[in-house]
């Protein structure tokens, strides 16, 4: 295994392709989700998408009070922000978590139809006590500094296979709003632990022996990570002078629970659109439209 895991970006957008019709992944793609638990989507936000849900969040971070937005704080600092429950603040939010390119692959690595379970952004920069340390610093090694590696769920009782794919339960969409090399803190994963059975610990310490077994994204505004929250995964440290933001949702089939904190308001449910709220709100339940093939 080389230090740098290409990920599929063919130019052929989880649009449907040239035909129409509803999106699927590429055959690369979906040999890359099976092998290594993600795969990068290049180009899936137009410029214009990237911009408004931009502005969305940096509104949302200069908000004095996000109480009564129904927004939670999972971190507030001058240089780290984190937070959840997006989908009522701004349209432009909520058109994420129900992108048209991205749910019917989501659906398609976890088998069936599927509900929002939670949304959340996060925007970092350089804390004043990390001082900058370019990867090239380092030679031709890439700096990795994981902080938390961690799993939603795990192989064995969240995964399942059908028709010779891996499916997962529990499944991410990464958001990039702005460009990450190298040193701008992209997500770092460790590729095929989705599939193992191992103890995490023992997963992360042989990994952390060898950073040839840990893969560090790099991506362009507009990208879109999609993995399984079966893979061991983990931020890193921004060693630039970049501001990082990235816009994430999870989903899972419609009967599991959304994630304490992003429970809707009946208001907000109602008001959503006939075809967009079973999606939203799991209002589909223990009915699960399951795919007829993997």
């Amino acid at each position: 295994m080389t230090t740098d895991i290409e990920t599929e970006g063919d130019g052929r957008r989880a649009d449907g392709g040239a035909g129409g019709g509803s999106p699927r992944l590429t055959a690369a793609q979906r040999l890359h989700l099976d092998v290594y638990g993600f795969v990068l989507l290049d180009n899936v936000l137009t410029s214009d998408e990237v911009a408004r849900m931009k502005d969305a969040l940096y509104r949302l971070r200069a908000e004095p009070d996000l109480e009564p937005y129904r927004v939670y704080v999972n971190h507030r600092s001058d240089h780290h922000f984190s937070v959840g429950h997006l989908v009522e603040y701004d349209p432009a939010l909520l058109e994420y978590a129900s992108h048209p390119r991205l749910i019917p692959l989501v659906e398609e690595f976890v088998g069936g139809s599927v509900r929002l379970e939670e949304s959340e952004a996060i925007i970092n920069r350089r804390g004043p006590d990390s001082p900058p340390e370019s990867s090239t610093d380092r030679g031709p090694a890439r700096r990795v500094d994981p902080l938390g590696f961690h799993t939603g769920i795990r192989h064995g009782w969240g995964t399942y296979y059908q028709d010779h794919h891996f499916h997962s339960l529990f499944v991410k969409t990464l958001a990039y709003l702005t460009d990450v090399g190298p040193d701008d803190g992209g997500t770092a994963v460790i590729p095929g632990s989705h599939r193992l059975s191992w103890p995490m610990q023992d997963i992360i310490d042989a990994a952390l022996e060898d950073s040839r077994l840990i893969h560090q994204t790099e991506a362009t505004a507009g990208s879109v990570l999609l993995f399984s929250e079966a893979l061991v995964h983990s931020t890193t440290a921004i060693r630039s002078d970049r501001e990082r933001v990235v816009l994430i949702s999870g989903y899972t089939p419609p009967m599991m629970r959304e994630w304490p904190g992003n429970e809707l308001s009946p208001e907000f449910v109602r008001s959503l659109p006939d075809h967009v709220r079973p999606l939203i709100s799991g209002s589909e339940s223990w009915p699960w439209n399951r795919h007829e093939r993997g």
